[in-house]
C-alpha cells in the first residue's frame, strides 16, 4: 500500500512537471508578440452627380500612383468648360478693342472732316487777307472786316476741334473702361479654370500606389455627388500592429526594425516601428493567449517593407527584440 502511494505521488509529480514545462518554460522559449496587419482605405468620389461612364480598374488589381480609376459622364461639365472658354475669348477681344481705339474706317471719317475743316479755314484766311487791305483803304466798311475775322476764327476753331476728335478716336477708350474690361477678362479666365478643374475631378487618379479593395458602382450606374465609387488600399497605409508587454517597452522605439512571420508568407518580413502608444492598455481579448497573457501592453505600429503583399486582418507573430539589440 505504501508502495502504491509512492508510485502515485511520483506520477502526480511527473504530471505537474510536464504541465509546468508546457505552460511556462516551453511557452517562454517560444514566446512571440502577437499582432495583425491593418490598413486604412482611401475612398475616391466625384464632386458632382452623374452616371459612371467608364471603370478603368477591377477589384484586387494594383494601380500605380496617378493611374486612372473611373470616369463620371463629362458631357455637362465639358459643355460648361466650352462656354467658359468662349466667355474668355469674348472678354479678351473686348479689352483688346478698347485698347486699340476705333477702326481704320471710323478714323477715315474723322480724316475727311479734318480735311474739310482745313479747307474752310484756308478759305476764311484768304477772305480775311483780301478784305483787310480794302478796309484800310476805305473801300469796305470796318464791319466787313469784323465779319471776315469772325469767319476766320470760327474756321480755325472748327479745324482744331476736328483734329482733337481725330486724336482722341485713335487713343482708344478711357483707362478706367479698359481696366474694367481687363478685369472682366480675368474673371472669365477664372471661370474657365474652375470649369476645367471640375472637368478634371470627374476622373480621379490614385493618390499613391495602391490595391483596389472594393468597387461600389459599375458603368451605367448613377453615383451621387461625393459618394465613393471605389476604395483603394495604398501601400503606405498598410501597417503592422502588435502589442508589447509593459516590462519590455524600453527595447522599442520609433525607427527600430522588427521581424515577423505570418501564415502563407514565404519568408520572414521586416517592419520599421513608426508609432508607439504613450499609454498602456489591457491585452485585447482577440489576442489573449498563453503567448500574450500580459495584463498591460503597449500598442506598437510599424511599416512593413513589402506592404503590397500583405492583407489587412492577417495575423502575424513578431519576434521580440532582445535587451542588448
Amino acid at each position: 500500500m505504501k508502495r502504491t502511494r509512492i508510485i502515485v505521488a511520483l506520477i502526480v509529480f511527473a504530471v505537474v512537471g510536464v504541465l509546468v514545462w508546457l505552460l511556462f518554460l516551453r511557452d517562454g522559449e517560444a514566446r512571440t508578440l502577437t499582432g495583425y496587419i491593418e490598413g486604412e482605405r482611401v475612398y475616391l468620389a466625384a464632386p458632382v452627380s452623374g452616371s459612371v461612364a467608364a471603370l478603368y480598374v477591377r477589384e484586387g488589381q494594383r494601380v500605380a500612383a496617378g493611374g486612372r480609376t473611373f470616369l463620371i459622364d463629362p458631357r455637362v461639365q465639358r459643355a460648361q468648360a466650352e462656354s467658359a472658354a468662349a466667355a474668355v475669348g469674348a472678354a479678351e477681344a473686348r479689352a483688346d478693342d478698347l485698347r486699340k481705339g476705333q477702326r481704320a474706317e471710323e478714323l477715315s471719317v474723322f480724316d475727311a472732316e479734318l480735311a474739310a475743316a482745313e479747307a474752310g479755314e484756308r478759305a476764311a484766311e484768304a477772305d480775311y487777307g483780301r478784305i483787310e487791305p480794302l478796309v484800310r483803304r476805305g473801300i469796305y466798311a470796318p464791319a466787313r472786316l469784323d465779319q471776315v475775322r469772325a469767319a476766320r476764327d470760327a474756321a480755325r476753331a472748327q479745324t482744331a476741334a476736328v483734329r482733337r476728335r481725330r486724336e482722341v478716336a485713335a487713343m482708344g477708350a478711357r483707362q478706367d473702361a479698359v481696366a474694367q474690361a481687363e478685369q472682366q477678362a480675368r474673371q472669365a479666365a477664372g471661370g474657365l479654370s474652375e470649369a476645367q478643374a471640375r472637368l478634371g475631378q470627374l476622373s480621379p487618379t490614385a493618390p499613391a500606389a495602391a490595391r483596389v479593395e472594393e468597387i461600389f458602382y459599375r458603368p451605367g450606374e448613377w453615383a451621387a455627388a461625393n459618394t465613393p465609387v471605389l476604395a483603394l488600399l495604398p501601400d503606405r497605409e498598410v501597417k503592422l500592429v502588435f502589442f508589447v508587454p509593459e516590462a519590455e517597452m524600453a527595447r522599442y522605439r520609433p525607427g527600430r526594425t522588427v521581424t515577423f512571420r505570418c501564415d502563407g508568407c514565404a519568408a520572414a518580413g521586416r517592419a520599421r516601428i513608426s508609432w508607439i502608444s504613450p499609454r498602456p492598455e489591457f491585452t485585447p481579448p482577440v489576442l489573449y493567449g498563453r503567448g500574450s497573457r500580459d495584463r498591460l501592453v503597449y500598442r506598437v505600429e510599424a511599416r512593413p517593407e513589402e506592404a503590397a503583399t500583405l492583407n489587412p486582418g492577417l495575423p502575424v507573430d513578431v519576434t521580440p527584440l532582445e535587451a542588448g539589440e
